[in-house]
This record gives structure tokens, C-alpha cells and sequence, in this order.
């Protein structure tokens, strides 16, 4: 009777020691929950943002190697913007290429004078290279960037004001300076007596209106769009730079296409890292017969071809190589891709025309 006691009375202390051992784990993880909530909002990279060349914190440099390369500075895109190259996978036409250039320089010197940024526009169709350029005219001006799209705008409601002003605290935060690029812009940057506008939308436009009304020397703000018409006056008069982007010529796709012919296809199958040697290695695809008359040929028949569906299309190249029996790309196979890319263009094409009527 004695034992039984004891070995009760043992069961419930032990039983009173876990349930308080819960409730002390309990409390320290919703401690911590707090407390990085809160380090999240004052140091935190914003909600907006979907991509940056800063880290989400402000220590996140130091745990990268290529956090802790861009401190001492990029020698390789140093050395391109001395013999006037350095634009990576941006293939636009030579006038535009030789503007983004001189603006990347005016862009430094104006950070090294620490006189206000000038903003920009950019505009054109879908694919031309608008946010793959910014990236490079920030770097080659050694700002910091960050990208965001103004469809994330409007789904945010009555938040949407609170959140473009912990964006532009975010911005003016960097020791670099920031170049903010804001991809359709007309999404929420519309002219504001539009009847498509909800209220909340509004607010966040005249919330972006107020903090870009004074020239800023911390921030670069880039709009891009392919409807500039669309946009407010009173956006339209915070830009200082209107730059077009169009649709490649011929010249520029034949560059295009060499270029990713040499990304998906000579390059496929080359291992980047032991994992991918290890684990997901490609077989190495054979190329044959594939002259510069035939990139030549396919660059004509693409007229009207975004960049990015030029890479869409050798990325297609490269899954019909990888679909056959061999992982060889000759000209009859490439022929074969190009035509089917082009007549599936020219259907889309066919399809929004009748869609727009």
C-alpha cells in the first residue's frame, strides 16, 4: 500500500514537471516568435521587395562570399567598364546599350559628388531586357538594388501605404545608395481619376508620390512598363530619363541566339559544382553543322521575337536534344525547333489580336 502511494505521488510530480516544462517551451518559443518578428520589421528586408543585391539583414554580407567579394569591390565589372563592356547577358540595340552606359557613369559620378539621382523610365514590351538592365547600370554605378513589381500592390489593401513607406525607410538605409526598380508600374502607378482605381490604390500612389517629391540622394527610382500612357502626371513628372526598349533586331538575335546556344547547349552538361557532377549531371550535348548562315537563317525567321523568348526558344532547342536517342544538335534538328517556335509565336500573336478586337 506504502509503495503504491509513493509511485503516485511520483507519477504526479513527474507529470507536474513535464506540463511545466511545456509551458516554459511554450513561452520561450513564442519569446523568440516576438522577438524576431520585431528584429524582422525594423531590420528586415520589406515584404515588397522580391529581390536585392543587399542581404535580408544587415549583417547577411558578412555570412557570403559574395557578400564579402562586393566589399572590397568587383575587379571584373571594374575592368569591363574601362574597355566599355561589362553588360553580362543584356544584348540591346547599340544606341540604347551606349545610353544605359553613359547613365551608369553619370549615375557614379553623381554618388561620388553626392548630388540627388536622377529617375528613369523604362518602357516597351515584355522580355526586352528592362529589369535585366537596371541590374547591370546598378552595379556598373555601384549602387545596391532591389526589385519589386506593382501588381504586389493592390492585393495589400489598406496596408499598401504603410508598406511603400517601410520601403522607402528600407531604401534610404543603404550606404551604397539604392537604384529601385518597380516593374509594371502602371499597376498601381495609374492616372488617378481612372474608375479602375480602389481607394487604397490611390493611397499608395500618393504615398509613393510623397516620398519621391524631392530629388533623393539615396535612392534611383526605375519605372518600367509597357503601357507609359498609363501612368499618372504627376509619376510621369518625377522622372528624369525615358529610355525605350524595343523588340531586338536582327543583328541583336543573332547575338541572342549565340548567346544561349552557348548557354544550353555547348555548356550543357558541364558540371558547375561536385553536387551537380555527382548527382545531376547532363550528358554533354554534341553540335553539328550549326554555322553563323544558319543562326543567321533562324535570326530572320524570329522577327518579332522578344529576348526572353529567344532563350525560351534554345532552352526548347535544348529539351528536344536531350529528347532524342543521341544528345546531338545538328542543323536539321535546329531548323526543326526554330520553325515550330515561329509558327507557335505567330498563333499567340494571332490569338491577342483577336482577343483585343
Amino acid at each position: 500500500m506504502l509503495t503504491l502511494m509513493k509511485t503516485k505521488t511520483f507519477q504526479s510530480k513527474s507529470y507536474c514537471f513535464g506540463k511545466n516544462h511545456l509551458i516554459a517551451n511554450s513561452s520561450n518559443r513564442e519569446g523568440a516568435r516576438v522577438i524576431w518578428s520585431y528584429i524582422d520589421r525594423v531590420l528586415g528586408q520589406p515584404s515588397l521587395i522580391r529581390e536585392s543585391s543587399r542581404g535580408k539583414y544587415p549583417w547577411s554580407k558578412w555570412l557570403t562570399f559574395k557578400g564579402l567579394k562586393s566589399l572590397f569591390g568587383n575587379k571584373e565589372v571594374q575592368a569591363a567598364m574601362k574597355d566599355g563592356k561589362g553588360f553580362g547577358n543584356v544584348i540591346l540595340h547599340p544606341a540604347l546599350h551606349k545610353r544605359i552606359q553613359h547613365l551608369a557613369a553619370a549615375t557614379a559620378n553623381t554618388k561620388f559628388h553626392q548630388a540627388p539621382f536622377r529617375n528613369m523610365l523604362f518602357y516597351g514590351p515584355p522580355g526586352t531586357g528592362k529589369t535585366m538592365a537596371a541590374k547591370e547600370l546598378a552595379m556598373q554605378s555601384g549602387l545596391d538594388y532591389a526589385l519589386m513589381t506593382g501588381g504586389d500592390v493592390a492585393p495589400l489593401g489598406s496596408q499598401a501605404v504603410t508598406k511603400i513607406h517601410e520601403l522607402f525607410n528600407w531604401a534610404g538605409k543603404s550606404k551604397k545608395g539604392l537604384l529601385l526598380f518597380i516593374d509594371e508600374a502602371d499597376a498601381f502607378l495609374c492616372e488617378r481619376n481612372s474608375n479602375v482605381m480602389s481607394e487604397s490604390q490611390r493611397s499608395a500612389l500618393n504615398a509613393l508620390l510623397y516620398r519621391t517629391g524631392d530629388q533623393s540622394k539615396d535612392i534611383v527610382l526605375v519605372l518600367a512598363t509597357n503601357r507609359p500612357s498609363d501612368l499618372d502626371s504627376a509619376v510621369a513628372d518625377r522622372l528624369d530619363e525615358v529610355l525605350e526598349f524595343p523588340l531586338p533586331g536582327e543583328d541583336e538575335r543573332v547575338k541572342l541566339l549565340h548567346l544561349y546556344l552557348d548557354k544550353y547547349i555547348a555548356q550543357a552538361g558541364t558540371p558547375k559544382s561536385w553536387k551537380s557532377g555527382l548527382w545531376n549531371r547532363q550528358e554533354k550535348i554534341e553540335i553539328r553543322n550549326i554555322t553563323n548562315d544558319v543562326i543567321t537563317e533562324a535570326a530572320r525567321k524570329m522577327e518579332g521575337f522578344s529576348g526572353r523568348e529567344i532563350a525560351k526558344t534554345m532552352a526548347s532547342v535544348q529539351g528536344a536534344v536531350y529528347g532524342s536517342k543521341n544528345s546531338v544538335l545538328d542543323a536539321d534538328l535546329f531548323r526543326e525547333v526554330i520553325d515550330y517556335k515561329v509558327a507557335e509565336h505567330q498563333q499567340r500573336r494571332k490569338i491577342a489580336t483577336e482577343g483585343s478586337a
